[in-house]
């Protein structure tokens, strides 16, 4: 059985985190996060947050492990941030921005043009010889996730030919072609 919940989570230098009426707030250098807790008591003591539940009911085990991962990850990505990179695998496939405008060629008869969240920092790479990249910088691991899943929605890698949007480092599952 999982003990995640009964983990401290260490605030690191230059990180608060403040606690009022069941919000947690966590600042730091590259941003602020917020976060509505319940079923779980949430303290701040010696450079740590303890998370403790009031008992041992199935939904109170449940919040105590989800509220120290989503605290931890909070920390985490406002003190070093968040970073997703999707490839786009394909003939003629390519990726450009211009500030937060996302401008994808994946094979459909027009462009997709995609306006990006602000607090997400958007890079496109093209070199010769190579696919091209999209990497989403962020101290919101959640936004960055969803962004990214949005992205790789528009053309998901297929089994035949592996061609597609797909995260780096994503091993697709292949199916064998027809057999002549």
């Amino acid at each position: 059985m999982s003990r995640i919940g009964n983990n401290p989570v260490a605030i690191p230098e230059g990180v608060t985190v403040e606690v009022k009426d069941n919000v947690i707030t966590v600042k730091g250098k590259l941003g602020e996060l917020t976060q509505e807790f319940d079923g779980v008591s949430v303290k701040v003591e010696e450079g740590n947050v303890m998370i403790s539940r009031p008992s041992d009911a199935k939904d109170h085990r449940a919040k105590h492990g989800l509220y120290r991962s989503l605290i931890d990850n909070m920390i985490n990505g406002v003190s070093t941030g968040w970073t997703k990179e999707l490839e786009l695998v394909g003939v003629g496939y390519r990726a450009s921005n211009q500030g937060q405008k996302l401008d994808l060629a994946v094979g459909f008869s027009h462009n997709i043009v995609l306006d990006i969240a602000p607090e997400v920092k958007v890079e496109t790479f093209s070199e010769k010889g190579k696919n091209p990249r999209v990497k989403l910088t962020s101290h919101d691991k959640q936004l960055v996730g969803q962004v990214a899943a949005k992205i790789r929605a528009f053309r998901k890698p297929e089994p035949y030919k592996g061609k597609g949007i797909k995260f780096v480092g994503e091993q697709i599952r292949r199916k064998a072609g027809k057999s002549a």
